[in-house]
């Protein structure tokens, strides 16, 4: 509802219509429905979108499952997440500064780190410890709180940790080990992934380009996240000028339509046969 001037400012650099000084539910609501004029509140009109994106808090997200169906939205975004594939070779005070830039979302982000080596994971701890309590309010109180649902899982193997990076589908997911390349290589569920030491998640956020709204709650098994296919179609189309080279396709539909007892559909490719007489003029 008190957009900042740096939102509007890019707001007019991407070229947009109408900026809704509205937050939560109450602007799903506004987007997916539109509002009339109101020259007494001096309100302009808001057109029905059709497509709603991007994330929210709970109440945000909950709106928009409401509306899907009335127009269209990219995704339930839920609770943001980061895990950290970390071997004997990283760098603790860099996975610990990943793992709190994700907790400081909000109280109910996740951030997890696998990792094959049991002294990666308590030097990272530690440096967790540390560095938190170096946060500024009310940032420090929000990481604490989503730390203590956060967790690190110890596993016996490389092959051990991306089977359960996969299972989780993170929204973002760090490789930070030894031959990163290759393990990055052989992780197949992930909303955005970053690779080796350098690719903090934060830069994807906000400066190297990769996607920011991304699939959580393990939905990255199954979707992507926002992109410019999100405000396309698909549609497709048909056209037959020469009936004789369609015969082959009418005799095919005749037979499909009757073997899934749609007698109206057989009929309706039977008159654009040349050789079989429509049943309804037996």
């Amino acid at each position: 509802p008190r957009p900042a001037p740096i939102t509007l400012a890019a707001a007019h650099v991407a070229g947009a219509d109408i900026v809704l000084c509205v937050g939560g539910a109450q602007a799903i609501g506004c987007m997916a429905y539109g509002i009339e004029a109101c020259d007494e509140l001096g309100a302009a009109e808001v057109p029905p979108c059709d497509v709603i994106v991007g994330p929210g808090n709970k109440w945000v997200t909950a709106a928009k499952s409401l509306v899907n169906g009335y127009c269209g939205i990219d995704m339930l975004a839920g609770p943001s997440e980061v895990l950290v594939i970390a071997d004997h070779t990283a760098d603790a005070e860099i996975v610990a500064a990943d793992l709190i830039a994700q907790a400081e979302h909000d109280v109910v982000a996740r951030a997890i780190l696998v990792s094959t080596d049991a002294d990666m994971i308590a030097k990272v701890n530690a440096e967790v410890e540390r560095q938190v309590d170096c946060l500024p309010e009310p940032n420090r109180s929000t990481a604490k709180e989503a730390l203590t649902q956060s967790f690190s899982i110890v596993c016996k193997d490389m092959d051990e940790c991306i089977a359960m990076s996969d299972k989780l589908a993170p929204e973002h997911l760090e490789i930070q080990t030894e031959n990163s390349q290759e393990v990055a290589d052989r992780c197949a569920n992930y909303g955005g992934l970053f690779i080796g030491t350098h690719a903090a998640e934060v830069l994807g956020d906000y400066g190297a380009g990769p996607n920011h709204t991304l699939p959580t709650g393990g939905t990255g098994r199954y979707t992507g996240g926002l992109s410019v296919f999100n405000f396309l179609r698909i549609r497709t189309w048909m056209r037959i000028d020469n009936k004789k080279d369609s015969q082959d396709m009418v005799e095919d539909s005749v037979r499909m339509a009757r073997l899934e007892g749609l007698e109206g559909h057989a009929r309706a490719a039977e008159a654009r046969s040349l050789t079989l007489t429509p049943a309804y003029k037996k």
